[in-house]
């Protein structure tokens, strides 16, 4: 698309310049020979950057800036300061500016500044229209991704929301299981009541029953006052209990009762309280065989399993991981104050075949790391872990059958660890039959756990 581009400058032959250098690149360009004109045009015109000299007459540079940032808050600028300005430059940059070029002026690097600007722009815009696409149709926040096994969880969220009925969120941490949550939330008719997450994981054993149920003044030694527990804080709203498999089995018992009747009783009371919530729980275990290990009661776990929303692994949906990496970057270049535009196709294609054990959390610290350590404008290789491309580099034989063949273990093998050995699941996920699978197995000599 073209840029709209002002360059503002009292002497002629600057303005007349880079007017024709950047016209000649492809960029759309307006002059102003002071700040006050330059105002002017601001105001009728929507200009993506703004070139502009420091010293001017009538208006100078730094007030220009400044208002600016007020009528245009979207428009870059750049601005032009002699040598021995150095402070100057760094007063402009402490204002809102988002560079700085020296005079005598190098062309070139001019250029250079402004197509790393227009690849910003393109990167914003890019991620704004995505999220205002997911925002009006979902409203989601930050759950990010467009792959099937995504939409397919969208529809799932838009059919429960409304409904008052206990939802059980599974996936592998990190996933996000509480932006689900929070998302159901969002679409309920208790948006506007409170969001109450619990960590079950977090909580040590003796405290689990002060915690969700509340006490009562001398309940117990250190009772000092009555506090309420979670599900009196939650009154009204939803109430979620992440990592809900790791609730001791005592007190699963008065949990289930708490659900079943509506009213919860705090430690050291013989008055139970009505309440009325929402429950919301995830695991990132496997209950039903918890259930079968008898470390989780049964009718506790249909209770809470009356509608599941698996989240899949990042592996199971790598389409979603060149917009989870866009998003992150704008996200951390707002939080770090950086200027990544973006990731060069080398450092892309080593996260699209990294094994994500971390899940999304960990592409978001790997990410956050990158761009806080990048040196240029785009992330690379070098600005990436190294255990992310050392687990990318293994090589294969010059030969073709046997290269193929090394290919096609190193694959089966990395199916078989995601869906944790299950041979069912990962012949399904390889699109062959079971019997071709055991086959493969044993002609490749995969050894299994």
């Amino acid at each position: 698309m073209s840029y709209m581009i002002l360059i503002v400058d009292d002497e002629q032959e600057i303005r007349e310049s880079l007017s024709l250098i950047l016209t000649e690149e492809g960029f759309l360009c307006d002059t102003a020979d002071n700040g006050e004109s330059a105002l002017e045009m601001l105001e009728n015109t929507n200009y993506d950057i703004v070139i502009s000299d420091l010293k001017m007459p009538k208006l100078d540079g730094l007030t220009l800036l400044k208002k600016a940032r007020e009528i245009a808050p979207d428009t870059f600028v750049i601005m032009i300061t002699s040598y021995g300005s150095t402070e100057s430059a760094v007063d402009s940059l402490r204002n809102g500016a988002v560079d700085y070029i020296l005079k005598p002026l190098d062309f070139d690097e001019v250029i250079a500044r402004v197509k790393n600007l227009a690849k910003h722009k393109d990167l914003i815009r890019e991620n704004k229209f995505l999220r205002s696409e997911i925002s009006a149709k979902y409203n989601y926040e930050k759950l990010i991704g467009e792959s099937k096994s995504m939409k397919r969880i969208y529809d799932l969220i838009e059919k429960v929301a409304p409904s008052t009925s206990t939802v059980l969120i599974s996936g592998k941490s990190g996933t996000g299981k509480e932006l689900v949550a929070r998302a159901i939330h969002s679409r309920s008719d208790r948006t506007n009541k409170p969001f109450v997450p619990i960590n079950c994981g977090a909580i040590p054993e003796t405290l689990f029953e002060s915690e969700l149920f509340g006490y009562k003044k001398g309940a117990f030694t250190g009772a000092a006052k009555d506090k309420d527990g979670v599900f009196k804080a939650a009154q009204g709203g939803t109430l979620f209990l992440d990592e809900v498999g790791e609730i001791p089995l005592h007190v699963q018992v008065k949990l289930l009762r708490v659900i079943e009747t509506k009213e919860v009783k705090p430690l050291g009371s013989n008055i139970s309280q009505p309440i009325n919530i929402r429950l919301l729980a995830a695991t990132n275990r496997d209950l039903a065989k918890e259930v079968e290990d008898g470390n989780f009661r049964e009718d506790l776990y249909y209770r809470l399993n009356i509608i599941e929303i698996h989240l899949p692994s990042l592996f199971e949906r790598k389409d979603d991981i060149p917009l989870l990496v866009n998003y992150f970057i704008n996200r951390y270049n707002e939080e770090l104050k950086r200027r990544v535009t973006g990731m060069d196709n080398e450092a892309m294609k080593v996260l699209m075949n990294y094994n994500w054990k971390g899940e999304v959390r960990e592409l978001e610290n790997i990410i956050e790391r990158a761009v806080l350590l990048c040196n240029g404008d785009r992330l690379t290789v070098e600005d990436l872990p190294q255990h992310t491309v050392k687990s990318n580099g293994m090589s294969y034989p010059d030969n073709l059958k046997e290269a193929s063949r090394a290919f096609e273990r190193h694959h089966i093998m990395n199916i078989l660890n995601h869906q944790n050995q299950d041979k069912a699941k990962a012949a399904e996920v390889l699109g062959i039959g079971l019997s071709s699978l055991y086959r493969k197995i044993d002609e490749l000599q995969i050894e299994l756990d």
